[in-house]
């Protein structure tokens, strides 16, 4: 899992066009697997699979921030966050209202060592660890596939 270390940035084009997108944080938490690199995924209020991610906080650095909503939406308890973002991409908040707000997700990695049952958000999220393959097919977030993607393939060249 080691070697998956380069940066994954899409979407560049589609922020320099959203000059009006929000920040967001991402947690990518990822472990070796039995079958390779996995990543921990949640479902979404609206019932798709995404990685935890939230808004920026005054208070934290976006490296906290993405700590943080790793414990809240995936009880992740303990894990290395890496120090520099690992990648970025755009993507919508839908509102129940059907307003939809332009967003750029920057995207830190975190190597789990304990994950637990009993989080914050536990009772409203489910989670499921997968190979970084499935997981791109599994997402329905265009930019966060293309950054799933790019690991994967990565991940797969430092297999062989």
């Amino acid at each position: 899992m080691k070697a998956v270390q380069r940066s994954f940035w899409t979407g560049a084009r589609a922020l320099a066009d959203k000059a009006a997108a929000v920040l967001q944080v991402g947690a990518l938490c990822m472990r070796d697997g039995k079958d390779g690199t996995e990543v921990l995924m949640v479902k979404s209020s609206r019932g798709r699979w995404i990685i935890p991610k939230g808004w920026t906080e005054d208070h934290l650095t976006d490296r906290e921030a993405a700590r943080a909503e790793a414990w809240e939406e995936a009880g992740v308890l303990k894990g290395k966050v890496s120090k520099v973002p690992v990648g970025g991409y755009m993507t919508e908040k839908r509102y129940d209202d059907g307003r939809r707000l332009p967003c750029h997700v920057t995207v830190y990695r975190i190597d789990v060592r304990k994950a637990v049952k009993d989080y914050p958000e536990a009772g409203l999220r489910r989670r499921k660890w997968m190979p970084l393959g499935k997981a791109a097919k599994k997402t329905k977030d265009r930019g966060l596939r293309e950054l799933l993607k790019g690991l994967c393939k990565q991940d797969k060249a430092s297999a062989a």
